[in-house]
């Protein structure tokens, strides 16, 4: 797809105006910090959601599973767009890569979280029974039976997560974070289809490349037998 991109942009006779955003320095530079942007806010989110969703189904904190998944669906509806506006207003002495950073895991964290909690929920009780009858700690059932029968599921959310986040990434440029947010922008602020295109292009580029990636993984991680 980056090659028919490449070709179709080099075949046109490009204005000033579209030049700026279609160099190769321009486009590599937006890229690069596009993917930065999307690996701070990824692995903040699996250092968050996993830990808080496992934690929430531990008998002591089970009861508050259902009022966290409330609050993490209410900014999962609010808008991407809207949590980023907000959090720039709210929080105007933050640096701009900070805002970007907080609104884009809290528009994320969702998936992962309700995924690591189901993934922990549907495992079989009475192994976990078994287990204990077996002398087993709870953190040794744990880490050694519920994490790893919960694997495929949490995959799923984690995947979802990263997609997701590559797209919404591009949002960045209404707070002057940059990534390739900023092509897209400038495609539409200069009515230049080509160059509008060119930015959209490239981030589901990237989601799909992202996708594939975790799908590999998800392969990789998956216990056998499961």
């Amino acid at each position: 797809m980056l090659v028919v991109l490449y070709f179709a942009v080099s075949a046109q006779q490009l204005d000033m105006i579209e030049q700026r955003s279609l160099n190769a320095e321009y486009i590599l530079s937006r890229t690069l910090k596009h993917i930065e942007l999307t690996g701070v806010v990824s692995v903040l989110i699996l250092l968050i959601a996993i830990p808080v969703g496992v934690l929430l189904t531990r008998e002591r904190f089970r009861r508050w599973s259902g009022p966290v998944l409330a609050v993490a669906n209410i900014s999962q509806a609010i808008p991407s767009v809207g949590l980023i506006v907000l959090f720039a207003v709210g929080f105007i002495a933050l640096d701009v890569n900070a805002i970007a950073v907080i609104a884009f895991v809290l528009y994320g964290i969702l998936p992962v979280m309700r995924n690591t909690i189901a993934g922990l929920q549907q495992v079989d009780r009475s192994v976990i029974q078994a287990a204990c009858g077996m002398g087993m700690t709870k953190k040794g059932i744990l880490f050694t039976i519920e994490l790893p029968l919960s694997v495929p599921v949490m995959l799923a959310g984690v995947r979802t997560t990263l997609t997701i986040t590559v797209g919404t990434v591009a949002l960045a440029t209404f707070v002057g974070a940059g990534g390739l947010g900023d092509i897209i922008s400038n495609g539409i602020a200069s009515n230049r289809n080509l160059v509008l295109a060119t930015g959209s292009v490239i981030v589901a580029v990237l989601a799909l490349l992202l996708d594939w990636l975790a799908g590999i993984a998800e392969d990789i991680l998956r216990p056998e037998g499961v």
